[in-house]
């Protein structure tokens, strides 16, 4: 039994991503779509496959040459893409002694391709196409005894999957020419009953050829591996998009029957783009977070080029939903005792075997991070263009400097979450888990414990807060001397913290047009007043003038 795919065609519509990786290539479950389809066809009985290739053809001839098969398969260039029918006819030497598959390779389906087969040798046809009722693509007209009459139909069509068995004889009423549709040819062959249709009632098919029908592909079929089920059922699968927080990422809630796992969206990533960075990193950092013992949602399966991620499901209930529940500051404060013990954990039990090479911005929590991405990120973000102030970062920038230095002088250093707030915080079953971990990297505890006590989300008290630093500190057990330490540390950390989400806010607000960001921004601006009046202001004297302006 022979075989061909047709993987020559450019993928347009999933442009720009084509002009890097060939759409047969783009993967499920961290396979190439390719060899999906060739283990389908093996299964089927295949013992040779021939694949067509044109648009970056090199790629797929070495995946073909990389993957060792049992089987006999190969590829052929078209030097110009020849359509469905040309591709059919330039293969004629490999596939004209008996009846053969054609299929799409951007398919993939649940369709038995062992009996379509058996359906197509007993037909006595030339031609059997596996249609099927997709109300996007219903364009087939077939007649009561099952033959295809047309390719236009304008009411109950059905839609062709792409797959179909051809008899050897169809090379006879081929044209003359290197360039056509396989379709025109079936057309010429309805009024001779010669083209015959396998209707698919209960099949899961998937066309990958645009970024949604690719992305909620993958979506589906790491599903049905995470809740265990074969892929015939995935149209049982119900998929909710939750409500999306600052990121560009986007989250759902895959459920089947009475499971639910949730799927991490980050688009699709080339391979080391920035996208492609950040899903590495939450991928090799949430592994080793995992192994030390840290509470996270533990991450089932992912597919790298689709940037799907499937973790397990820990409900709805954040830290900042929980605290809105507590009626007493004993209730807070336990509550709040339990995430710090576990912030330690996640700081020095983290640390141990963390390769910097997993994080996705920087190695460290640096001097070059907090002026560009908290300093610098303020001045523009907020005091630029959302206060629409004129004021340059350069003027600042010898005070800037300073908060920088002081913000690094004494950290307890481990491994920092760097967004350690009660929404990246949830309670599930009683218990703590600790979400949104790819940007974590080395540098000081303190920015996380300031994170984590002036998070706008909450707005702790100062006397919490106060009795959570004493409590913090008396964990660590640190001396006099290392407390005073710690406590300048965290008061500067404080304030590149309180610098950062004034800037996310008005980022997010402004320019991501995510409007209820901006409710947070009054409070901001007077926690960083509260904390710039808490500091050796003589340093920083331009900066205070302005805080205190606000």
């Amino acid at each position: 039994m022979k075989a061909l795919i047709l993987a020559a065609g450019f993928g347009t519509r999933l442009l720009p991503y084509t002009g890097k990786i060939p759409k047969p290539l783009f993967t499920l479950l961290s396979k190439p779509l390719l060899e999906h389809s060739i283990k389908k066809l093996v299964d089927a009985g295949c013992d040779q496959i021939l694949i067509n290739t044109h648009h970056l053809y090199e790629q797929i001839k070495a995946f073909g040459e990389q993957k060792k098969y049992s089987i006999n398969i190969q590829t052929i260039f078209e030097p110009a893409i020849l359509d469905t029918g040309g591709a059919i006819a330039n293969a004629k030497s490999f596939l004209d002694k008996h009846p053969f598959f054609v299929i799409n390779a951007d398919i993939i389906s649940t369709v038995d391709l062992k009996k379509i087969y058996a359906f197509h040798q007993k037909s006595n046809c030339m031609a059997t196409l596996v249609l099927h009722d997709h109300h996007q693509f219903n364009k087939v007209g077939v007649d009561t005894r099952g033959y295809v009459q047309n390719f236009n139909s304008k009411t109950n069509g059905l839609a062709f999957t792409g797959i179909q068995v051809l008899s050897p004889q169809i090379y006879d009423h081929f044209p003359d020419k290197k360039i056509f549709s396989s379709i025109d040819v079936y057309q010429s062959l309805c009024s001779q009953n010669q083209v015959k249709a396998f209707v698919e009632t209960d099949i899961f098919w998937s066309d990958i050829g645009t970024p949604a029908s690719y992305c909620l592909t993958s979506m589906l079929t790491l599903a049905a591996s995470a809740f265990k089920i074969k892929q015939k059922k995935i149209k049982k699968i119900h998929i909710d998009k939750l409500a999306g927080d600052g990121s560009d990422r986007h989250w759902y809630r895959a459920i089947y029957e009475n499971q639910s796992k949730i799927i991490s969206d980050h688009g699709i990533c080339m391979p080391q783009s920035d996208e492609w960075l950040q899903l590495n990193a939450f991928i090799q950092i949430g592994n080793h977070l995992l192994s030390k013992g840290i509470p996270l949602p533990r991450i089932i399966n992912h597919d790298m080029l689709s940037g799907m991620v499937i973790l397990n499901d820990l409900g709805d209930v954040h830290l900042e939903t929980q605290i809105r529940h507590k009626n007493s500051t004993s209730e807070t404060l336990k509550l709040y005792k339990k995430v710090i013990d576990l912030l330690i954990d996640f700081s020095i039990k983290g640390f141990q075997g963390f390769k910097k090479e997993w994080t996705c911005q920087s190695e460290t929590y640096s001097k070059e991070l907090i002026i560009e991405k908290e300093c610098r990120y303020f001045m523009e973000a907020f005091i630029q263009n959302y206060l629409k102030l004129d004021l340059c970062f350069h003027e600042f920038s010898n005070e800037f400097d300073h908060i920088a230095d002081h913000a690094l002088n004494h950290g307890f250093i481990g491994l920092m979450h760097r967004d350690m707030q009660s929404r990246n915080i949830m309670i599930h079953n009683g218990r703590i888990y600790f979400i949104d971990f790819q940007s974590a990297r080395i540098g000081p505890l303190q920015y996380d414990l300031a994170s984590l006590l002036i998070d706008p989300y909450v707005n702790l008290n100062e006397q919490i807060r106060k009795d959570l630093l004493q409590y913090t500190m008396g964990k660590l057990e640190l001396n006099s001397e290392k407390r005073q330490n710690f406590l300048d540390c965290y008061q500067y950390c404080c304030l590149t913290r309180n610098l950062q989400f004034l800037g996310a806010f008005s980022f997010l607000s402004r320019i991501k047009k995510k409007k209820k960001f901006e409710h947070y921004i009054p409070d901001a601006v007077k926690s960083l007043k509260k904390i710039i009046s808490n500091l050796n202001t003589d340093k920083i004297p331009k900066l205070t003038k302005l805080i205190q302006t606000l």
